[in-house]
């Protein structure tokens, strides 16, 4: 009995409902070093370990607050223009996906966040160039469309039905854990520090490290000799033409108009970041503080998606559609905990206090004896973002097993959630109270989960049945055959 042959019977007798794609052609996957080299396992964790590189040290310099700057209306003016081009080049980021693959279009996403991070040096060094910092910002939103939408793709057509929670939590752990480095880093930098501000060391050491991000995709397979676990291939697609391409946005939405219940959840998936490392971490607590809360918020993230992802959503002793309804629950109820919670501390301070010059609010410092419980806000909310983010990618995956096709849903997502993003970071960058963007967020995180219900409850099904793999069945859509080196179809 070959390894393929053996893996299909294992997965089938403990969740033969979820093996939507027991229907196809099985295939022997690769022997020797190869085995390991193209196990999706090994692709989704060099994909994680780019974005540990690029997008975790992004997202450990915006945790600081302001990114890690005293003054922060520069970072939340450059976070309005990312966003911006983020939220219109996402829109079509699928069919750039589609057209040059998958690891191009990573490739070609990563370098932005080196510029990004050299322009907050430059601003260090020289401090009116602030004007860089935004420009530098609005070419990462077109480099971000791209490396997510990439990301995306390859994530959630890799794993099988029954696998997606898990490899959604494998590369959400190893992506976190780029915020986690990024964040002990700029804690030791500055423990000492007195100018609540990181110092020129901290932004090298990110430089660095997101600049051997951008070669990291040139070690990962091509994506067209991948075999998932069961024995089937990963169904990739090539459009002769972009008018196919573009095309099949339409068509996504068309034959899939589910999808749209799920736009608010997409627009409100980014917008509390502003909330939270802004108005909460980077407003009433000192530089050390700051940097600790920020190492707790992504290690706590880590824990959150192996929770609802390998414990919740790919638990195989329940139907997948008991399980996204467990999970619907699990981040309904979360979203109430930690705003409820967030609620008492916002009421106790202002943005005109926290940003006065004349007289300047007490900064909490770890020593603190109210420290303990404001960090704990910020370790439950990493808890939610984390729960949220993997519940939105779960649910794009049980629409579908089709790359081309998860490369439009994830384009959507990315636009619509830096969409909302673009507008909140502008928000901030005008002094817009911080009680009304604490309530916008709340309202809108309860509004998402709101209109996603109906989808959950009329579109998620037990198995991905063929007839949701639209793009491969479109006039004009080439499928990509099996590489005679990688595989050899069984007899």
């Amino acid at each position: 009995m070959s390894d393929a042959q053996a893996e299909v019977e294992k997965l089938g007798s403990s969740s033969s409902e979820d093996s939507g794609s027991q229907r196809a052609e099985i295939f022997d996957r690769p022997t020797g070093w190869r085995r390991y080299y193209y196990h999706p396992v090994t692709q989704v964790s060099m994909l994680g370990f780019v974005c540990f590189m690029c997008p975790g040290m992004f997202n450990a310099l915006t945790g600081l607050g302001g990114g890690g700057q005293v003054n922060s209306t520069d970072q939340a003016n450059s976070s309005s223009a990312l966003y911006s081009t983020f939220a219109f080049f996402g829109f079509f980021s699928g069919s750039v996906n589609n057209v040059l693959g998958p690891r191009r279009t990573l490739m070609l996403g990563t370098w932005g966040y080196s510029l990004y991070i050299a322009s907050f040096l430059a601003v260090n060094i020289h401090s009116g160039a602030g004007n860089f910092v935004v420009v530098a910002g609005a070419i990462l939103g077109v480099c971000a469309a791209f490396l997510w939408t990439a990301q995306g793709s390859l994530m959630l057509s890799y794993p099988t039905e029954a696998q997606k929670g898990m490899f959604i939590s494998i590369f959400w752990a190893i992506f976190n854990l780029g915020g986690v480095v990024g964040s002990a880093v700029s804690f030791g930098n500055n423990f000492n520090s007195t100018t609540n501000s990181v110092g020129n060391g901290t932004y090298v050491g990110f430089l660095i490290l997101t600049l051997i991000g951008v070669f990291l995709p040139l070690l990962m397979a091509d994506p067209d000799k991948m075999i998932r676990t069961d024995g089937t291939r990963v169904n990739l697609v090539r459009h002769p033409s972009w008018k196919t391409e573009f095309l099949s946005l339409f068509v996504a939405l068309k034959t899939d108009p589910w999808i749209v219940f799920l736009f608010p959840m997409f627009f409100a998936s980014n917008y509390f970041y502003t909330w939270q490392f802004n108005d909460y971490n980077g407003a009433i607590f000192n530089i050390r503080a700051r940097g600790l809360n920020n190492f707790m918020y992504w290690t706590s993230q880590i824990f959150g998606s192996i929770f609802i992802g390998y414990f919740v959503l790919d638990q195989k002793r329940i139907s997948r559609r008991v399980r996204a309804f467990y999970g619907w629950i699990l981040v309904f109820l979360m979203i109430f905990v930690v705003h409820v919670w967030a609620y008492f501390y916002q009421k106790t301070y202002t943005r005109a206090e926290e940003t006065s010059t004349v007289n300047p609010a007490y900064k909490i410092d770890i020593l603190d004896k109210n420290y303990a419980a404001h960090i704990w806000l910020m370790i439950f909310y990493g808890f939610l973002d984390s729960m949220w983010q993997t519940y939105a990618y779960w649910l794009m995956g049980a629409m579908s097993n089709d790359p081309a096709k998860l490369a439009v849903f994830t384009g959507f997502y990315k636009s619509l959630q830096s969409a909302g993003a673009a507008g909140v970071w502008r928000a901030d960058g005008v002094g817009v109270p911080y009680m009304n963007i604490f309530l916008s967020t709340w309202c809108l995180t309860v509004a998402g989960m709101i209109f996603a219900a109906p989808m959950v409850y009329l579109r998620v099904t037990n198995h991905t049945d063929i007839e949701d793999e639209t793009l491969m069945q479109m006039a004009g859509v080439e499928r990509i055959e099996a590489p005679l080196d990688a595989t050899a179809e069984k007899a």
